[in-house]
Formats: structure tokens, C-alpha cells, sequence
């Protein structure tokens, strides 16, 4: 009996904690009310941030509805077109402690581009905004552009699959990327940004995502490890260094140093000119010159007398033997005959004939 109920509490406790684990499909926390928090808060806190000037007409517009968005949650909005910045602040009937982080991230996405409409759904529980700074991430200007366009896409297209994947609205703007949606989606859409500015392609980290959601919708591969499934890209390099023409061999390292020149004066002793007199020297200096003249004579007259030398001729090629070919003698003769009684310049016989019957029948 023992034994038996042993072994009931032990399955009780593997269903408690697979049941831990799961979360239930439709399953939402209950919201915060006023009654969680009855006594209000105790202190009074404020965020202020700054917005650009080319977004100040959009905040006029919208102000408003940004009132209305904040006064739902018992907080304050002061928008200051002066300084250009604009600041939230709790009140006393504010009973939630979390909804001035929430405001503060709100007036944030509003000061980088984000429109209201999606930029209120920060108020939600299950909706969180990350903005990533990709101004620090490249050093050259001309080579974050190029890598800010590559994250966009051709007419949004990169952009608009990353929202797709990973549930979150995606806002490039200047030196930053603003995002926006569940927490899951937001830490995958940092990954992207972050890599794409490491050069790393962003269609690379999309067909990652797209095997993902096709995993997650397996019961079966959930729990199970997925570095199998996923594709591994090899970074290649591309641009080659070029291989110089001449390639300088190193020597040998030796600790001594190279063997110090002769001078001229060693030269000549060791020649033996030095105890020559200066005549002498004249006189070998110029058998000397006149040896070298010499050669450079030689040298020109070969090169002129190269123009006379007559080109080597092809050899000759013999001429075939004629075909001994059979011709007919009468009919040699038959044509002679009637090339004689044919007038030089007069037409055939056979078109007389017939201009000759056209004739006939014309009269008739």
C-alpha cells in the first residue's frame, strides 16, 4: 500500500510541474485595477525626454489625443516647444506604479518617429519597445547608410517580413531603430539590427525565423533541441588581396654585420695602379675608352647591316601534272562550224523564229 501511494505522489508531482512549464493557450494575467493598489502612490515621479524640431508639428497636431492616451492612466503631459522636449509625471489618483515607465517609453517613440497610433499600444501588458542605437555601431557615415537601406529593403520589403516574424512594428529613423511588440519578437528584432550592422545579412537571420515558427507549431519538437534544424552560414571573404609580382625572398638572419666595402684607394692596391704615375694612368684610361668605342662601333654596324640581310625564301612548290583528259574531234568540230555561220552580234535562231510568228499573227 505504501509502495502504491508512493507512486501516485510521484506522478502527481511530474504532472504539477509539466503543467508549470506550459503556459495554456488563451491564458492572459488579469489586468491591474485600483483595487491592487487602494492607497495610491506615495511619492510623485517624472521623465522628460527631447524630441527634434522636424517633429514638433506632428506633436502639435496630435497632442491632444497623447492627453487623453495619458489621462486614462492619472498621468500628466506637459509638451514645452520652447526647450523641445516633453515630460510625464504621476498624480495623485495614479494607482499603478508601472504606467509612468510605460509613459515615459510612449513619449520616447513619439521623439523618434513612431506614429501615435501605434506607439499607444505600449500601454498594453503584453507589449514592450526597444530602441536600438545603430549610430555607435558603424565608424563611416557612407557605410551605415548603405547598412541602414540593407535592414529596409527594397520598398520595405526586408522590413515588412521582420515585422511579420516577429510580431513587432519596426521604425528606422536617423541613428536609431525603434521596436515595438512582445518581448519575444523584440529581443530577435535587436539580434537582426545588431547583425546587419555587423554586415551580416538580414535575410540570413529571416530564413532562421521562418524554420522557427515552423518548429514552434510542432507539439513534439517544442521541448526538443533545434540546432539541427537550423542552417549554419559561412562567412566568406569576398575581397581577395592581390599577390605582388616580385616577391622579395628574406636572408637568413645573422648577427653580424655585412662586410664593410673597399674604398678606391684598396681598389688600386690591390691592382696595382696606385704606385703608377698619373701619365701611365692617362695612357690606360684611354686604351680603355678606345676598347669601348670600339665595341660600340661593332655593335652599330651589325645593327645597320641587319637591314641588308636579304629574308630566307619559302621553297618552291611543284607543279602538279596535268590530267590527260579524251576530247571528241567531231563534235570539236561541229560547234567551229556553226560558230562561223552565226553572225557576230546577231541573236539566236530560235528567238527570230519566234518574233517572226508573233509578227504573223498580228497581221492576221
Amino acid at each position: 500500500m505504501a509502495a502504491a501511494t508512493g507512486g501516485k505522489k510521484r506522478r502527481k508531482d511530474e504532472v504539477d510541474e509539466s503543467e508549470l512549464l506550459t503556459v495554456p493557450e488563451g491564458w492572459k494575467e488579469a489586468p491591474f485595477t485600483k483595487e491592487d493598489n487602494v492607497h495610491g502612490l506615495l511619492e510623485e515621479s517624472s521623465f522628460a525626454t527631447l524630441f527634434p524640431k522636424y517633429r514638433e508639428a506632428y506633436l502639435k497636431e496630435c497632442w491632444p489625443l497623447v492627453q487623453n492616451a495619458l489621462s486614462d492612466h492619472h498621468i500628466t503631459g506637459t509638451l514645452d516647444l520652447i526647450e523641445g522636449s516633453v515630460t510625464v509625471s504621476t498624480s495623485r489618483k495614479t494607482f499603478d506604479p508601472y504606467s509612468i515607465v510605460k509613459a515615459r517609453d510612449f513619449i520616447k517613440l513619439l521623439a523618434r518617429s513612431v506614429p501615435f497610433e501605434q506607439a499607444v499600444r505600449i500601454f498594453q501588458d503584453d507589449v514592450a519597445c526597444d530602441i536600438i542605437k545603430i549610430g555607435s555601431l558603424v565608424r563611416n557615415r557612407e557605410r551605415l547608410v548603405k547598412r541602414r537601406m540593407r535592414l529596409i529593403g527594397p520598398k520595405g520589403s526586408t522590413l515588412k517580413a521582420l515585422e511579420l516574424l516577429t510580431n513587432c512594428y519596426i521604425m528606422v529613423q536617423g541613428n536609431t531603430v525603434s521596436a515595438l511588440g512582445p518581448y519575444s519578437g523584440l529581443k530577435e528584432a535587436r539580434k537582426v539590427v545588431i547583425d546587419t550592422m555587423k554586415n551580416i545579412h538580414p535575410i540570413y537571420n529571416i530564413k532562421t525565423l521562418m524554420i522557427k515558427r515552423e518548429l514552434a507549431k510542432d507539439e513534439e519538437l517544442r521541448i526538443q533541441n533545434w540546432e539541427r534544424f537550423l542552417p549554419t552560414f559561412k562567412s566568406k571573404n569576398l575581397s581577395k588581396r592581390k599577390v605582388p609580382k616580385k616577391r622579395r625572398i628574406k636572408k637568413e638572419y645573422t648577427p653580424f654585420p655585412p662586410p664593410q666595402p673597399e674604398s678606391k684607394v684598396d681598389q688600386e692596391l690591390a691592382t696595382g695602379e696606385y704606385f703608377l704615375k698619373e701619365k701611365d694612368k692617362r695612357k690606360i684610361k684611354l686604351h680603355e675608352t678606345k676598347a669601348k668605342g670600339a665595341e660600340a662601333t661593332a655593335r652599330r654596324k651589325e645593327e645597320r647591316n641587319k637591314a641588308f640581310i636579304p629574308p630566307k625564301e619559302k621553297p618552291m612548290v611543284k607543279a602538279k601534272k596535268a590530267v590527260e583528259t579524251k576530247v571528241d574531234i567531231q563534235v570539236l568540230k561541229e560547234k567551229v562550224k556553226a560558230a562561223k555561220k552565226k553572225k557576230l552580234g546577231a541573236p539566236a535562231a530560235e528567238d527570230v523564229a519566234q518574233k517572226m510568228a508573233q509578227r504573223e499573227k498580228k497581221k492576221k
